[in-house]
């Protein structure tokens, strides 16, 4: 590496061909810019800056160090930071260090240094309340913040210094691990409060915390300036408990300028006299674009025909008990104009294309015309969730849940029950849908070893079918997030609580869905997350490689519990699959009976951007040898999540040879490797890192979760 101008090789001595006669320093200064901008930060000032004097000057453009974007950089080790800070810290603007838990305090204290800062995201940062007071005192230009606030921390500890910063703050993001304020009476400017309660009832040593704040915090929030609130709950009474006190302030003098309030509880939430009022005031006053309330509180009321709404970019009525007539009536008004509308969340709205909540059906079938009314009212939807629901559709030309939806040409993610795909009631007297044949069938009664192809890719590609499904996924080939999930399905890992033994049997329409439904997500050239849960009628697996030979930018993949619970059927399409995913990120798998063995992971090693693998599998097995050999051949590897039925001292005993073996090389390295009907599980998830836990290890429907760019 070069350490001066003059030793730098010259421009003609490092531009790399990409043609005949054609070098990549050969590209004017804005093409080489927007190739720069996709380096990470780290290597585009540690390493390509050193290479020539081109690259030297360009690497160091303001488009390219005013904003640094440090999370999901694994390789971001603690020098790599502290010499990133040193020289490129005064530049920097906005620096995005959310889950980057391996770095220590002392060099996330570093951040200190870059005194030109207007928006720094500290979220699953090591920060005492000490080091947070010493970053922040220097950060004078700081407006937006976003921080964890763990067991210790101590207000009183902040400086004055530290204090002014905040009240200059207007957007805060606070992610509490304790019942606490946290920063939030200091900062009396905030515009934008995001709230994540992730606090635990329970201490280690099994103590009940208690919701009340400590003595001596201030219990004087600054609301009054408030434009957005957003509060995500985990499972647990102690988080409503707190929750409860920072809306008792907003009870009392709801914000003039609220555009957006959205509250995520799982489970009930009821309602209490001081949000009654802030509800009724609300009703008043507010003129809302984003709303997300607990279903309890939406439930049999009239709340909804009272809120005002001006260009409405997000709603969530998750879980709610909404009929169809008053989704219609008092969201949609009947079809009024709802072009702005950008996300739309009905997940868990089992009645909601229904126009009678009271005596509806699971198997009963939707009302089109409520559907098509919301389509029509709705049609530049880009993100829509109607999971965890039964929506049957009724015979009929073009009244299909799938034809309709295909009407929303700008959908970019979209979640359905498995059983909405369905073409049609499943007859007694009616054969299972043959499996798609886009590669090379195998016999029932041929033995083919797992992970070994039968042979290179081979077989005919046969025409389109004409399913609903295929027409409309052929309507929307922008799509880059689809999740296809059983109606009744639940995860056997939930959050906070002993894994699940037992799960309720697929919808019957689902049986109808099968290999060529999921062979013709394969239309979808841009997709980059899949979830596919639930399927009873998957038989070879053979469209997983469809997906995988035609989705070329695939990143992220998620299957749980395909085809029979018994005997993973689709192992040897999943290899043949894993072998063209070359672009994945993050696997998950879900799967009674699952055989991590060597095949598997020989074919997984192909995966070479892969970083983050979890399998969770009821009475599964490992082969620690190959597991070891595929960490050690995934050199991006740094999440190994594994829950089966191996006993607990081979969990242990690899989870520390995985540990030993990689993390000096590999800082960023989390591995857990656990029984998973161990009775200590809820123990050791709880030491997880938020950033792996929320996004890859818990199971869940990510489409219209929250709103677009609600934060960074």
């Amino acid at each position: 590496m070069a350490s001066s101008a003059e030793d730098m090789p010259s421009e003609e001595d490092t531009g790399t061909s990409v043609a005949a006669g054609i070098y990549l320093l050969d590209f004017s200064d804005e093409i080489l810019l927007h190739i720069l901008s996709h380096v990470p930060s780290t290597d585009l000032v540690l390493s390509v800056r050193h290479t020539c004097r081109k690259l030297s000057t360009l690497c160091l453009d303001k488009s390219l160090i005013h904003t640094v974007l440090l999370q999901k950089d694994y390789q971001a080790s603690e020098d790599k930071v502290k010499q990133l800070v040193k020289v490129i810290g005064r530049e920097i603007q906005q620096l995005n260090m959310a889950g980057c838990y391996w770095l220590s305090g002392a060099t996330v204290e570093q951040v200190a240094r870059c005194r030109s800062l207007v928006k720094v995201n500290l979220s699953g940062c090591h920060l005492t309340s000490l080091r947070l007071s010493k970053v922040l005192s220097a950060l004078q230009h700081l407006r937006s913040l976003a921080i964890d606030v763990s067991p210790g921390f101590d207000a009183t500890q902040l400086s004055s210094e530290c204090k002014a910063t905040l009240s200059r703050v207007r957007e805060l993001r606070q992610t509490l691990f304790t019942p606490s304020y946290g920063v939030v009476p200091c900062c009396t400017s905030l515009e934008k409060l995001l709230l994540y309660f992730e606090i635990l009832d329970r201490t280690r040593e099994g103590a009940i915390l208690s919701g009340q704040l400590m003595v001596g915090q201030s219990n004087v929030p600054h609301y009054q300036h408030l434009r957005v609130f957003y509060a995500r709950l985990a499972p647990g009474y102690i988080n409503q408990e707190v929750v409860r006190l920072y809306l008792a302030v907003l009870s009392d003098r709801t914000p003039e300028n609220l555009h957006a309030f959205l509250i995520s509880v799982p489970g009930s939430f009821a309602e209490s006299g001081a949000t009654k009022n802030l509800l009724d005031s609300m009703a008043r006053s507010a003129c809302l674009d984003a709303l997300q309330l607990p279903k309890s509180w939406l439930n049999g009321s009239a709340l909804l025909q009272h809120l005002r709404f001006s260009n409405p970019l997000y709603f969530s009525f998750s879980r709610c008990a909404l009929s169809g007539s008053h989704l219609v009536q008092r969201v949609i008004n009947g079809g009024r104009d709802l072009r702005s509308l950008a996300s739309l969340n009905l997940s868990g709205c089992v009645h909601c294309l229904s126009p009678d909540a009271l005596f509806r059906k699971a198997e009963d079938d939707i009302d089109s015309s409520i559907l098509e009314t919301l389509v029509g009212a709705c049609c530049n939807l880009r993100h829509l969730n109607l999971s965890a629901a039964h929506h049957h559709s009724a015979e009929g030309l073009g009244r299909h849940l799938c034809q309709l939806l295909a009407r929303l040409r700008h959908l970019r993610s979209l979640a359905l029950p498995v059983c909405a795909v369905a073409d049609s009631v499943p007859r007694a007297d009616r054969a299972p849908a043959p499996p798609a044949m886009h590669a090379v069938p195998r016999g029932f009664g041929k033995k083919v070893r797992l992970g070994v192809s039968s042979g290179p890719f081979t077989g005919q590609l046969v025409p389109p079918p004409t399913s609903v499904f295929w027409t409309l996924l052929r309507s929307v080939p922008f799509l880059e997030r689809l999740e296809l999930i059983g109606s009744n399905f639940s995860s056997a890992m939930p959050r906070n609580e002993p894994a699940i033994r037992n799960s309720l049997p697929p919808c019957s329409r689902a049986q109808s869905v099968g290999d060529a439904e999921v062979a013709a997500i394969g239309q979808l050239a841009f997709l980059r997350h899949l979830t596919l849960a639930q399927l009873p009628s998957i038989l070879t697996g053979s469209g997983l490689l469809t997906i995988g030979l035609q989705c070329q930018q695939l990143q992220s993949l998620s299957l749980a519990n395909l085809g029979m619970m018994g005997k993973v059927v689709y192992m040897p399409a999943l290899l043949d699959m894993l072998r063209h995913c070359r672009q994945l990120r993050d696997l998950r798998l879900e799967q009674p009976y699952f055989s991590a063995n060597a095949q598997f992971f020989q074919a997984l090693s192909q995966c070479s951007h892969l970083q983050r693998l979890c399998l969770v599998s009821r009475s599964g097995t490992l082969q620690p040898d190959a597991l070891l050999a595929f960490v050690g051949h995934c050199l991006h590897v740094v999440m190994c999540h594994m829950f089966t039925g191996e006993s607990l001292t081979t969990c242990k005993s690899l989870q520390q040879t995985l540990l030993r073996s990689f993390q000096a090389e590999r800082p960023a390295l989390n591995v857990v490797i656990f029984p998973l009907l161990h009775e200590g599980l809820t123990d050791v998830i709880r030491d997880v890192p938020l950033a792996h836990l929320d996004e890859v290890t818990l199971f869940k429907s990510r489409v219209a979760e929250e709103p677009p760019n609600l934060w960074w």
